[in-house]
């Protein structure tokens, strides 16, 4: 069983889980301290390794295997027809997507930043750069309200925190989550305590702390910050806190598959052939192909095979490397690249990643910093997306991947921004600025080249 070094506090947190139910109860309703709640077609807990269900509550492991769980559902089968018009007429947000969700029906009527529904990009130029002819599109979710996809991930983590009466968000983050949780929880009234590398870029730290909540930098790496968390949330000190990507990592998890959902709506109810997604923990990855199995499971769209391709930094790589090697355990490494919203030397999905790359027939690759820059450049000048070092990494990977001839350039391809690049302007500053500085007069601006 590959998951058996999962934290082991996980076993605390479900012997000291505050809800009670029946973990094969045919709707979201779960009893809480604060009373019944409700998370919509949410039924129960399953763990990924050995399919045992559990009650709805804020656990995050199996206690029989230590297996990651995730949400399973009683999802309206019946009438795709049906359920596609009622989509199609509910908010310009990821709440259009509530009854495939674990929340309640109203959660529109909420105090939320209500993110998603972002630009499915039809990147021409960018292909022209790069020899793809069956169309490329850039899923751009740096249009989200703390600019990074983030925010669909902690938004369904708000939901979860409400359900189980927490009082404190919290999370482990290399930089955009933090920001994502002190926002969302500043709308919702929660309290916020995050924590972070204490290196990290400074447009994150700001953007983390100026939403008034509690911002902690911790000496290390991410996979430090997040064994310190797991200390806290073992703890007393703990008590009546929803960390968004532990306790509340089910629910979390979730709002990655609103990704999927809107780039089949948005290319007309139809799947892609390829997506190049950037890896980080690997749960995006992992929870937009649930996203796309059940969009088939429900006859929202026509089945046909489709290829996954992860996307990391050279410099924190190890699941580009177990793939590689033809491994299926992930060795952690030392994170050292400017992508360092990726740096997870430890990737909790690692693992799925893998298995999902050789099921659909896709891959994982890897590109230098150098790359990564050259790739941010590369979007800007063809289609006017400025993208955070992520995004480089997803570009990146990309061009690498058509030149090698391992990502077909005659099938319809997306490759997902996940952010911002205002967020990480040390990664270009250095080899962008203006193309002259000159006097304020005809002759000098002649002079300088500059005239046509």
């Amino acid at each position: 069983m590959r998951r058996k070094g999962l934290a082991t506090m996980a076993v605390q947190s479900a012997d000291t889980g505050r809800t009670t139910g029946t973990p094969t109860g045919t709707t979201g309703s779960v009893t809480t301290a604060s009373g019944t709640v409700d998370l919509g077609p949410a039924a129960a807990l399953s763990c990924r390794e050995c399919g045992e269900r559990f009650p709805l509550g804020p656990i995050f492991a199996c206690t029989s295997c230590f297996g990651p769980l995730e949400v399973a559902y009683d999802l309206p089968l019946g009438d795709p027809e049906a359920l596609r018009r009622k989509i199609e007429s509910g908010p310009t947000n990821l709440w259009r997507y509530a009854p495939l969700l674990p929340v309640p029906a109203d959660v529109a009527d909420k105090p939320n930043l209500n993110p998603g529904w972002t630009k499915l990009v039809k990147a021409d130029r960018l292909a022209a750069e790069l020899g793809i002819t069956g169309g490329l599109y850039v899923k751009d979710d740096s249009g989200n309200p703390t600019h990074s996809f983030k925010d669909r991930v902690v938004a369904q983590a708000v939901e979860a925190a409400r359900a189980f009466g927490f009082t404190t968000l919290s999370c482990s983050s290399t930089g955009n989550l933090a920001g994502a949780v002190g926002a969302a929880a500043a709308r919702a009234g929660f309290r916020s305590c995050v924590f972070i590398p204490h290196d990290l870029e400074q447009g994150k730290v700001v953007m983390a702390a100026v939403y008034g909540g509690d911002l902690v930098g911790i000496e290390g790496t991410y996979d430090d910050v997040n064994r310190f968390c797991s200390e806290l949330i073992g703890d007393p000190i703990g008590e009546g806190w929803g960390f968004v990507n532990v306790n509340l990592r089910p629910y979390y998890g979730e709002g990655s598959k609103t990704l999927a959902y809107e780039i089949c709506e948005q290319l007309g109810w139809r799947l892609p052939d390829q997506l190049v997604i950037p890896i980080a923990s690997g749960s995006q990855l992992t929870k937009v192909d649930k996203g796309l199995q059940e969009l088939i499971k429900l006859g929202l769209v026509e089945e046909k095979p489709y290829k996954i391709f992860g996307a990391q930094a050279e410099g924190c790589s190890p699941v580009s490397t177990a793939f590689k090697a033809g491994h299926e355990v992930v060795r952690p490494q030392r994170p050292d690249t400017i992508a360092k919203s990726l740096a997870i030397g430890n990737p909790a999905d690692g693992p799925y990643v893998l298995d999902i790359a050789h099921r659909t027939g896709g891959a994982v690759e890897d590109v230098t910093d150098a790359q990564i820059v050259d790739a941010i450049k590369l979007l800007a000048r063809t289609e006017g997306i400025f993208t955070e070092t992520a995004g480089g990494v997803t570009v990146g990977v990309t061009k690498k991947l058509v030149e090698a001839g391992v990502l077909d350039p005659e099938l319809t391809t997306v490759v997902l921004n996940t952010g911002d690049g205002l967020k990480t302007l040390d990664a270009v500053a250095p080899t962008t600025g203006p193309t002259a500085t000159i006097r304020p007069s005809l002759d000098a601006f002649r002079a300088a080249g500059l005239a046509g």
